[in-house]
């Protein structure tokens, strides 16, 4: 049996993974899912959210353990992951990217996100004046994130969510090298109903780097909330 660690994207918390972490945990499975600074349970002023948090905080989680792990992300979690893979490749089993973002060394979420023709949540986003955070509607996050969620998990997920997301982990450059992050094996799963991410981008951000499994769910953004358990199934 494997111990997963489970990173969540923005707006997002550990809670977003619950039932997933249930049904991983229903198979035997030891898990964590981790609270990144700015999130509901791990709340932080704007300035002190940065990917270099995001990084340490998962990076200390693993290093604390005395065995390898799986390590999972989602959305811009993915771009936490690989960072983490970077400092840590000897720790990490495998990488499991859940419609996220696996960049280029040198690339950033928000560029990738700026190059997707079909990419629907950018735009729909407020940004603050000084750009150092973003805030999202509930009608957009309906519209776009959580299309083919379930009303009840929508009445749950909405209150959880941050209120801000600061931007600098969006802005922030992938430092990545083939010897460390490149060594880690990666497990990419694709959403092929996806408004965010979109298919296009997944297929682009597969091509990166070599990725030894691809599995494919008939999800939107959110599969942890739409089909926890079918993504369970294919997290391994």
């Amino acid at each position: 049996m494997a111990h997963y660690i489970l990173v969540h994207g923005a707006w997002e918390g550990a809670w977003s993974w619950d039932n997933t972490r249930i049904a991983l945990e229903q198979d035997g499975h030891t898990v964590t899912a981790i609270d990144l600074p700015g999130s509901y349970g791990n709340q932080q002023a704007i300035p002190d959210v940065t990917m270099a948090r995001y990084v340490e905080t998962v990076a200390d989680a693993i290093i604390a353990l005395d065995h390898p792990v799986i390590l999972a992300g989602h959305s811009m979690g993915g771009a936490v992951i690989s960072a983490v893979a970077e400092l840590v490749p000897e720790k990490i089993e495998r990488l499991v990217y859940v419609a996220a973002f696996l960049l280029k060394d040198g690339d950033s979420v928000l560029a990738a996100m700026q190059r997707d023709p079909d990419g629907e949540y950018l735009p729909r986003l407020t940004f603050a004046q000084d750009q150092s955070y973003a805030t999202v509607s509930e009608d957009v996050v309906r519209d776009i994130a959580f299309h083919d969620v379930a009303e009840k998990d929508i009445r749950h997920a909405l209150p959880l969510m941050a209120e801000k997301q600061a931007t600098e982990p969006f802005m922030a450059r992938t430092s990545l090298s083939q010897q460390r992050f490149g060594s880690v094996p990666k497990t990419y799963i694709r959403t092929t109903i996806d408004k965010i991410t979109s298919p296009a981008l997944q297929d682009e951000m597969v091509a990166n780097w070599p990725v030894d499994r691809i599995h494919v769910l008939a999800s939107g953004h959110f599969p942890a909330l739409s089909m926890p358990e079918e993504l369970a199934a294919v997290m391994g």
